[in-house]
């Protein structure tokens, strides 16, 4: 990977290696956009020995082109002073510092913005679901005027370059886009006129700072996305523009947004075909973005030429460390992103800071050495247990964990099964490994007792036994050939056909039914309350949902009760309506899970202190459970 740290010049700027972190939204911030401590701390982590180019989370060069209510600003008076906090963390690590500028268009949210979003012409964003009106001239001006001022700030606050959103399907893109772009003015006679005044305004607002463009290779979307032929001509204007060098993603924020995020269980060849298309079309240094962290991928993009530089982002969330374990070729301790979007993008969608499943300390401060060794037990493997072992013992307690299984991982094991999630799979590996390797004893296939409890007299014992699946008391269940969604993942027993009836579509339920319905069984899966898919990441619903659509085999029941099973078959309520249900030859039951039993006064009795964590407490999922381990380990 050599060539990948040698450094490299965009503009005036010389990078000491060829990685960038791209735009992510954070959520750290406040709805006045102010720069908050977590904000430093987290692209502290990012910066330290790490890639070249720090970008910042996106800004919206005026308030209605914003998109989320925590986003850093650019546009208020104070904005340069803010986000000089962040520039000047950032340079005391030698990195530099890009500002990512834009205006989400019709993606702009509304609950943000207080306006309904603006477009070149009337749109509609399924992602948001509200409808753009068409800006008018003078608002055109203004938004432009927003870039100048913006660049004028970034001058200030001490940035090193700027980065244009011209792709994603946000405004920029809108008005190139000719399936989008009805104007009959002069920004529709000339479509790349808006493009042509924001590089306009953003040179004369920052003459000395080089320019990126970002811009999807492909928005994915064959009746709304942007086509090639804009984008060449994009590429083009770039060119004459003195643009420095093309970030490369995919996918369109309002029309494909799984290719934006760049989705785990995507295919790959679709981003290949569009970065070996695009590196025919331009001179410009490529900068490519979207599911890097391996280094497979690196290699590629290397032997076929296709990019100059490498965007990093959820890879640098999952392990900060990542670039500098690259450049000393420490390979094996890389943690590695599973592409679930779990973790990061489902949390600030839902308004919460971003996170990741495997990496609780995002933005955290550097966890401290305890004053007070204890001696600890841990009882349970799964994802909250081996992250409260990994803590503890990083805090500096002695740590011994016990689990009852030949092996660590709990459900986390199991989890990656599921259709898309294989990624998922090195993240329990690194875990796992950690904990064998940096705790005192790790002992498998040891069931925690009162005995074993007694004879190491624990200071205190953390219980992460997790949870068991909860049986519904359903009449005739036990006259069916039944099996829990754990056993149904585990392979045993297996799975006797044609017809499966799945009780529970939630998430585990509706990967089990697309599991099943792929390998060409009869599925029908069930779910008292709607929605189908409940606590699933809402890309990764989307995905499966689309995929069972096209599966005439599966069929899914919201808002129906499994009343009871009866030699004529199953009897259930579906909105009211009670009918009869054909028999099935397997019943999978994933309708929840209960934590399993706690400790008993026993086992009570022989630890100092006792703390339940995890499922063993709540059931929640795998970022819960790997951040309650954390947790804990502050609190000791």
């Amino acid at each position: 990977m050599e060539k990948w740290f040698e450094p490299v010049t965009l503009g005036d700027a010389t990078l000491v290696n060829r990685f960038v972190f791209p735009p992510i939204k954070t959520a750290f911030g406040t709805p006045t956009g102010e720069v908050t401590p977590r904000h430093l701390r987290y692209y502290r982590q990012i910066a330290e020995n790490g890639p070249a180019v720090v970008t910042l989370e996106p800004t919206a060069v005026t308030a209605d082109g914003r998109e989320h209510p925590k986003q850093l600003c650019i546009h208020l008076p104070e904005s340069a002073a803010e986000l000089r906090k962040i520039v000047d963390v950032v340079h005391e690590e030698n990195r530099l510092v890009c500002l990512h500028l834009n205006h989400a268009g019709a993606a702009a949210n509304p609950k943000v913005t207080g306006t309904a979003p603006k477009a070149p012409s009337v749109l509609t964003c399924p992602t948001t679901g509200q409808t753009a009106e068409p800006l008018s001239g003078e608002e055109i001006h203004r938004i432009v005027e927003g870039y100048r001022s913006a660049a004028e700030k970034a001058v200030s606050a001490g940035l090193d370059m700027i980065e244009i959103q011209g792709g994603h399907g946000y405004l920029l893109s809108q008005f190139i886009n000719a399936k989008i772009n009805h104007r009959s003015d002069r920004y529709g006679d000339n479509r790349l006129l808006f493009a042509e005044e924001v590089f306009s305004a953003v040179r004369a607002g920052a003459p000395g700072l080089p320019l990126l463009l970002r811009i999807s290779g492909n928005e994915m979307s064959p009746e709304f996305g942007v086509g090639p032929e804009d984008v060449d001509a994009l590429i083009r204007l770039a060119e004459k523009s003195g643009i420095a060098a093309l970030h490369v993603g995919m996918g369109s924020a309002c029309f494909s947004p799984p290719w934006y995020f760049h989705h785990g269980r995507l295919p790959e060849q679709p981003q290949w075909d569009a970065l070996t298309r695009l590196r025919g079309q331009t001179h410009l240094p490529i900068i490519a973005a979207g599911r890097m962290g391996r280094r497979e991928r690196v290699r590629r993009l290397e032997e076929e030429g296709l990019a100059d530089l490498i965007a990093l982002g959820r890879p640098l969330l999952a392990d900060p460390d990542l670039v500098e374990k690259w450049r000393k070729e420490a390979f094996e301790s890389v943690r590695k992103c599973g592409y679930c979007l779990q973790g990061c993008l489902h949390r600030v969608k839902n308004g919460q800071p971003i996170g990741c499943n495997i990496n609780p300390e995002v933005g955290e401060p550097e966890m401290e050495k305890t004053d007070r060794p204890m001696e600890v037990l841990v009882a349970g493997g799964g994802p909250a247990g081996m992250s409260a072992a990994l803590f503890l013992k990083r805090r500096g307690h002695r740590v011994t964990l016990m689990e009852k299984e030949k092996h660590l991982g709990g459900q986390f094991q199991l989890a990656w099964q599921a259709p898309g999630k294989l990624a998922m799979q090195d993240g329990l590996e690194h875990l796992s490994t950690s904990v064998q390797s940096s705790c005192d004893a790790v002992l498998l296939g040891k069931t925690v007792d009162a005995d074993a409890v007694r004879e190491m007299g624990p200071e205190l014992l953390v219980w992460a036994v997790g949870a068991e699946p909860n049986r519904p008391a359903t009449a005739g269940l036990d006259s069916q050939n039944v099996m829990t969604a754990v056993e149904y993942f585990r392979g045993i027993p297996k799975v006797k056909g044609p017809r499966i009836l799945v009780i529970g579509a939630g998430r585990t339920g509706l990967e089990i039914a697309e599991k099943l319905g792929a390998e060409g069984f009869e599925v029908t899966a069930t779910k008292r309350t709607d929605p189908i898919g409940s606590m699933m990441e809402m890309i990764t619903k989307k995905l499966a949902l689309k995929r069972i659509d096209e599966m005439p085999n599966v069929r899914l029941m919201p808002h129906t009760a499994v009343q009871a099973f009866t030699e004529a078959g199953v009897e259930v309520e579906t909105d009211g309506e009670k009918i009869l249900l054909q028999p099935f030859q397997t019943v999978i039951l994933a309708s929840g899970m209960i934590p399993c039993p706690a400790p008993d006064p026993e086992i009570e009795a022989a630890a100092t202190t006792v703390v339940r964590i995890g499922d063993a407490e709540t059931v929640a999922d795998i970022h819960s459970a790997v951040h309650a381990g954390y947790e804990l380990a502050l609190q000791y």
